[in-house]
């Protein structure tokens, strides 16, 4: 599964919004009740967070650890445990202020009820990612979200 979505903001506010805000992750991801952060810190290599999400057969945890992060740059991970196996990545680029975010996936069922409900997974999960990404253009460019922390 491949997403994209541009949106009018720089790089520093679309990260801070997706990899630093968890707290405020709600107001933008159309299915997300809470994020966890397991591991202390800034987003980096090793990070491991647990999505409690709301799914049409309730919730679910799903936890992450990041392999990657290359701030402005890249995030990817796994899935290490939950209903689905597999990876995931946000790549991003900039030109002239507009950020353009590409969110890809390589994902399967993980255990026996994951492997009963993928079929309606599989169908509910690209658009809801498509979805969260206009949510997220719609509060990245309202102003809402996070501002970028100043350089030193």
């Amino acid at each position: 599964m491949r997403e994209t979505v541009e949106i009018e903001a720089p790089i520093e506010r679309v990260w801070a919004a997706v990899h630093e805000d968890f707290k405020n992750a709600t107001k933008w991801s159309s299915n997300v009740d809470r994020i966890e952060i397991l591991t202390d810190g800034p987003t980096r290599k090793g990070t491991e967070l647990r999505y409690i999400l709301v799914t049409p057969g309730g919730k679910q945890a799903l936890e992450v650890e990041h392999t990657t992060v290359t701030p402005g740059k890249t995030v990817a991970g796994h899935f290490v445990k939950g209903p689905l196996k597999g990876d995931w990545k946000y790549s991003y680029s900039e030109r002239e202020g507009r950020t353009k975010l590409v969110y890809t996936m390589d994902y399967g069922p993980n255990g026996i009820a994951a492997r009963l409900f993928f079929g309606i997974i599989e169908r509910q999960l690209p658009t809801d990612v498509a979805k969260t990404l206009k949510s997220l253009k719609k509060y990245v460019e309202s102003g809402k979200g996070p501002k970028p922390k100043a350089k030193k």
